[in-house]
């Protein structure tokens, strides 16, 4: 099922109103033509069936709103990693300009083709939700190239010691990012966001409503209502797909102010 966060925002928004006021609608129905009049509901009954329609509202709301809130919070430290990241490029990249020629055109060029590898080749795996693997060589010739430089006065010591803290700060970020890649709520909470909005609508299917039209519309707009509040939980549930998926501007903007030649 992960192909659905593929899809444009707009589909899946209108596919979930649809589907589940159709179901809540569906459900209305059957419960009004074959469930109550089968039930003797009493006037206290009905304040009895409002209490637990209530209950049943506020806990399905605080549930939804503790997972959106999370969902949310993971979506905006992803983006904050793409920026620690990009940041970190820019850092490094003024560092090693200082370093002697030869070896200042080979860090650089290294660094160079590191941020177009992620704009051009990383971004577009990341959107199909899958980790990319071809930043690593990169990196690799890029460590070699640092690692193998000999500083040859106190200068030079003290300006590769931060290169090397700046290039620390970089991996570190490209970790995070590569691990927030595949972040997403497990079934699970999709079964409970999911069965709960079920639970709840077909609460509101228990109360004596003299007008089937006024009973219809409302069960109507509370289901529209909780399709809404899930569509939000979808597209912020994995940061780097779909729509709302975070873009690639940070490492866009380090590469044509400092990089592109």
């Amino acid at each position: 099922m992960s192909f659905v966060f593929d899809l444009p925002l707009w589909i899946v928004g209108l596919v979930l109103v649809v589907v589940m006021t159709g179901l809540a609608a569906v459900g209305l129905l059957v419960v009004r033509r074959r469930v109550l009049p089968r039930l003797q509901i009493t006037e206290e009954d009905g304040h009895f069936t409002s209490t637990v329609v209530h209950s049943v509202m506020v806990f399905y709301a605080l549930t939804v709103a503790m997972i959106a809130i999370t969902v949310w919070e993971t979506y905006d430290a992803a983006g904050k990693i793409v920026s620690q990241e990009a940041t970190a490029l820019a850092t490094l990249y003024r560092d090693v300009s200082s370093y002697p020629p030869s070896t200042q055109t080979q860090l650089q060029g290294a660094l160079r083709e590191y941020t177009e590898s992620v704009i051009q080749e990383a971004w577009p795996e990341q959107h199909k939700g899958r980790i990319p693997r071809g930043g690593v060589e990169r990196i690799n010739r890029f460590q070699k190239i640092l690692t193998g430089f000999e500083p040859e006065s106190e200068g030079q010591k003290i300006l590769h010691a931060e290169t090397l803290r700046a290039y620390n700060q970089m991996i570190e970020a490209r970790r995070m990012r590569l691990d927030a890649v595949q972040t997403a709520l497990p079934g699970l909470m999709w079964t409970l966001i999911f069965l709960g909005a079920g639970l709840a609508m077909a609460a509101s299917y228990f109360f004596r409503v003299k007008d089937p039209r006024l009973h219809m519309s409302l069960v109507v707009l509370l289901t529209v209502f909780f399709a809404m509040v899930i569509f939000v939980v979808f597209a912020f549930d994995r940061p780097f797909r779909g729509d709302m998926g975070i873009e690639s501007e940070p490492y866009q903007l380090v590469y044509d102010q400092l990089m592109k030649r």
